[in-house]
């Protein structure tokens, strides 16, 4: 069994009474109270994502990761919403790390990495000292999960830029749409029952481009690529602005671009009138 290890992940893990009520009541995604796992965002009150990950339920505890890049104010933020609940809210960076493998790994903390339709191996968590043996880098983890157009904070956009409908939630069961309320949630049902979300995830290949480079379409910025694995990335578009598919740059030079198999959106869908 080969596990990858994911080192730009950091792990969090609540536990308590409390534990499960207070995560679950300030992201968007339904947090599992038993075996599974979910896509969840933190976000801001205008509806922007401030961190996302996946939460399990495991050894009586809500076990989350983000991007090492919003870790610190994850915690900071998470840590004032917990007020008088009765959690312990855990940092585990130093100790504990996530991997991923296409096989079960047994021992440790597993789930299956399922986001909504897709089921794309195993999401680890495991001690530091238990990750020796683990590939010490993530090129296939990355080159997997552009594949099939999952987009990741930090390598594909930064905090407080992207929806939530950006990056799919909505699509990959990282929304609950019964549950209350949680900061953000307004805009969050108003894209919703308005149909305004425009911009999409879209898979980009061929590309000789470093993350951030713009794509074009009939003259006009779409949106920019992600990071780059093997000449394809993850970008968020404009899907309005893409008429013609086979008409896109990227550094001046042609890429191709696709929608997930996952996608129930369109190129050309125009969620909102188009602002320029």
């Amino acid at each position: 069994m080969t596990t990858h290890l994911r080192a730009d992940r950091a792990v969090f893990r609540f536990s308590g009474p409390d534990a499960h009520k207070l995560f679950n009541d300030v992201v968007t995604g339904p947090i599992p109270t038993e075996d599974g796992l979910a896509a969840w965002a933190l976000l801001s009150p205008q509806g922007k994502i401030l961190a996302e990950g996946l939460a399990c339920h495991a050894a009586d505890a809500i076990w989350v990761d983000v991007h090492q890049s919003v870790a610190n104010d994850f915690f900071k933020r998470i840590k004032m919403y917990r007020l008088r609940a009765q959690v312990v809210i855990d940092d585990l960076r130093k100790s504990h790390r996530i991997g991923f493998s296409q096989d079960e790994e047994p021992g440790f903390i597993r789930h299956t990495d399922r986001h909504g339709p897709l089921d794309m191996g195993w999401r680890v968590i495991a001690p530091v000292e238990e990750t020796a043996g683990w590939v010490q880098n993530d090129d296939f983890y990355q080159a997997e999960r552009i594949g099939v157009g999952i987009a990741h904070q930090g390598n594909d956009f930064p905090a407080n830029e992207a929806f939530a409908y950006d990056i799919g939630l909505d699509i990959l069961d990282g929304i609950d749409f019964a549950k209350g309320c949680y900061v953000g949630q307004e805009v969050v049902s108003r894209m919703k029952h308005r149909g305004t979300a425009r911009c999409r995830p879209v898979i980009v290949s061929g590309i000789d481009a470093p993350a951030g480079s713009a794509v074009i379409t009939a003259g006009r910025e779409a949106g920019t690529i992600g990071q780059v694995v093997d000449g394809r990335a993850v970008a968020i578009l404009r899907l309005d602005r893409i008429i013609d598919p086979a008409a896109v740059t990227v550094s001046d030079k042609p890429v191709m671009v696709s929608l997930p198999d996952w996608a129930c959106y369109t190129f050309g869908d125009a969620g909102i009138e188009d602002e320029g």
